[in-house]
């Protein structure tokens, strides 16, 4: 089998809440996703998506992805999808870095290898564990009384574990973190997660002065030595998420017990493939996941169930439902929340079928 064409469209998802906001101001409203089709000489055709959280939240923009695609497309035309890793090799010699580009090349590689296989990308991706999975649910960053009051209406859609936005100022976290602990009801879980946002002072002045609540710390600071130092200081559950890139730094975490918890962004490694392997390796370190990505739509959506869905469920610390918080739907047969929990397709590949009058024209095809 080889891919015959590779073809790009660029979808705008608006949020049902009207906007996203985290640590240092940082907002977005509509988020801008580019969904790969990608054709082949025997006529299956498999899909991926890629969406960054904004151009200032990691380094990765939606235009970029678009303009990688382009440059990286012509490299890949006669290629075999089927043989996954020497597709990663073949993309990472014809454009160093920029894994998020090639992230929806890849799982759009495993959706055609699901279908010709017969089985859903979990499958393949390890197996399927228990019947779902457990979600969690992002509080946009708001004042301390509006984030707390929204844990009755989350609840109320099955979530019990919340991700708490903060990284502003100490004081005001503080008080974030204490009016939504004061709302939990026992079995819940609380992630205080500062996206980056503070300096090592202000993040020790924060656990310090939370340390009586049962939170979890989600990457206070920008570096990897300065979470670290927090890290070290804290006897909160702890977790990683924006330094995690790479197995590298998997590793050196597991030899520093720099943390208890990592968020796999599957964009962030590159695809299904390298996500796959930083999930294998975790499980093997003894690390508990959240599996996840930048952002998306209903392809995204799919991509998560299907590496949570084949994560063994004692090392799934969670996972996330991005087409519950956006209201444009782009395919048909992809996952949806529960009660608060997920499933992935049991349908051959990724089990979706985009609805191509939503995503209207290609900006880009190359065959």
């Amino acid at each position: 089998m080889k891919i015959r064409k590779i073809s790009a469209y660029q979808v705008d998802l608006p949020l049902h809440e009207g906007s996203y906001k985290w640590s240092g101001g940082k907002s977005v409203s509509v988020f801008d996703s580019t969904i790969v089709r990608i054709d082949t000489d025997e006529g299956i055709t498999g899909y991926g998506e890629v969406c960054p959280l904004g151009p200032f939240y990691l380094p990765a923009y939606a235009a970029g992805c678009r303009a990688g695609i382009q440059e990286l497309a012509p490299h890949l035309i006669g290629a075999d999808p089927l043989q996954l890793d020497k597709l990663n090799r073949l993309m990472d010699a014809a454009l160093k870095g920029h894994p998020y580009v090639k992230s929806a090349i890849d799982v759009a590689c495993w959706d055609i290898l699901g279908q010709v296989a017969g089985q859903p990308v979990c499958t393949l991706l390890g197996g399927r564990y228990g019947d779902d999975f457990v979600l969690y649910r992002a509080i946009s960053q708001e004042a301390p009384e509006a984030m707390a009051a929204r844990v009755a209406g989350y609840r109320a859609e099955g979530y019990r574990r919340f991700q708490l936005k903060v990284g502003g100022d100490p004081d005001v976290d503080i008080a974030r973190i204490r009016a939504v602990a004061a709302e939990l009801q026992p079995g819940d879980k609380l992630v205080a997660d500062a996206n980056t946002g503070w300096l090592m002072h202000e993040a020790m002045r924060v656990v310090r002065a939370v340390r009586d609540v049962d939170v979890y710390i989600e990457q206070p600071c920008l570096k990897y030595e300065e979470c670290l130092s927090i890290r070290r200081a804290t006897d909160h559950p702890f977790v990683l998420d924006e330094v995690i890139d790479g197995v590298d730094v998997l590793l050196r975490g597991r030899a520093d017990l720099a943390m208890d918890v990592v968020n796999i962004k599957i964009s962030k490694f590159g695809g299904l493939t390298k996500a796959r392997q930083a999930r294998d390796l975790c499980v093997a370190l003894g690390i508990a996941m959240t599996i996840e990505d930048s952002w998306g739509g209903d392809i995204t959506t799919a991509a998560i169930a299907h590496l949570a869905h084949s994560t063994p469920t004692e090392f799934l610390f969670t996972a996330t439902d991005f087409n519950s918080y956006v209201t444009v739907s782009t395919a048909e047969g992809a996952p949806r929340r529960v009660n608060g929990r997920m499933a992935a397709s049991t349908a051959p590949g990724l089990g979706i079928q985009p609805r191509q009058d939503v995503l209207g024209s290609p900006v880009l095809a190359i065959d």
